[in-house]
C-alpha cells in the first residue's frame, strides 16, 4: 500500500526545505508549484487555453506570469478563468503521480501543495504533515528574499489558513526551527509511515 502524505506550510515555514529531505530520503515528491510552472512553460499543457485567454500572456511560447497578474488586476473575473484552466490540469498531473506510485508499489510518497487544507486537497490524502516556525523566524526568512516587501508579505499571509489552524489540522507537525532537527523529525515520519 502507498501512503500519501501531503505536505504544506505557510509561506517561509521551511515547506521547500522539508521536501528536500524527503527527496534526500529516496521518498517520491510531487511538487504543486513546480507543476504549475511546466505547465506554464514552452509546451505545457495550460499554454494554449491561457494564451486564449489573455494573448498578451503568451512569451517565447510559454506564459508570463507578470501579464497574468497584469489582467488580474485589470479584470476580477480573470482569475477563475485562469484556475478554471489550471486547477484541473495540476490535479490531473497529481493523480497521475500518485496513480503511477500506487501501481509501482512506492510505500510513501508526498504531495507538496501550498494550500492544501485551503483547496480540500487534504481529502486526498493518508495523512498530512504542516511545517512550522516561530513567526518571527518566518517574517525574517521571508523579508529575506529579493524583492519582498512588509506590505507583500502581510498580503501573502492574508490569503494562507493562520499556522496556528493548519497544525490544528495536521495529523504531522514538524518544527523547521533547525535543520538538523527537522530532517531527523522527517526520517522519524518517514520510518513511521513505512512501517509495515
Amino acid at each position: 500500500m502507498t501512503v500519501v502524505l501531503g505536505l504544506t506550510g505557510s509561506i517561509g515555514m521551511g515547506k521547500s526545505t522539508t521536501a528536500g529531505f524527503f527527496r534526500d530520503a529516496g521518498v517520491p515528491v510531487w511538487d504543486a508549484d513546480a507543476t504549475v510552472h511546466r505547465l506554464y512553460g514552452p509546451g505545457g499543457a495550460a499554454v494554449e487555453p491561457l494564451a486564449r485567454l489573455c494573448p498578451d500572456a503568451l512569451r517565447d511560447g510559454g506564459i508570463d506570469r507578470a501579464a497574468l497578474k497584469d489582467w488580474i488586476a485589470r479584470n476580477p473575473a480573470a482569475l477563475r478563468a485562469i484556475e478554471a484552466v489550471v486547477h484541473p490540469l495540476v490535479a490531473a498531473d497529481r493523480a497521475e503521480f500518485v496513480a503511477r506510485h500506487r501501481a509501482a508499489g512506492t510505500p510513501l510518497i508526498v504531495v507538496d501543495i501550498p494550500l492544501l487544507f485551503e483547496t480540500g486537497a487534504d481529502a486526498l490524502c493518508d495523512a498530512t504533515l504542516t511545517v512550522t516556525a516561530p513567526a518571527d523566524v518566518q517574517r525574517e526568512r521571508v523579508l529575506a528574499r529579493p524583492g519582498m516587501t512588509e506590505e507583500t508579505f502581510r498580503a501573502l499571509l492574508a490569503k494562507q489558513m493562520p499556522d496556528a489552524e493548519k497544525r490544528k489540522r495536521a495529523t504531522h507537525v514538524i518544527e523547521t526551527t533547525g535543520l538538523a532537527q527537522a530532517r531527523a523529525a522527517v526520517e522519524a515520519l518517514i520510518a513511521e509511515l513505512t512501517k509495515g
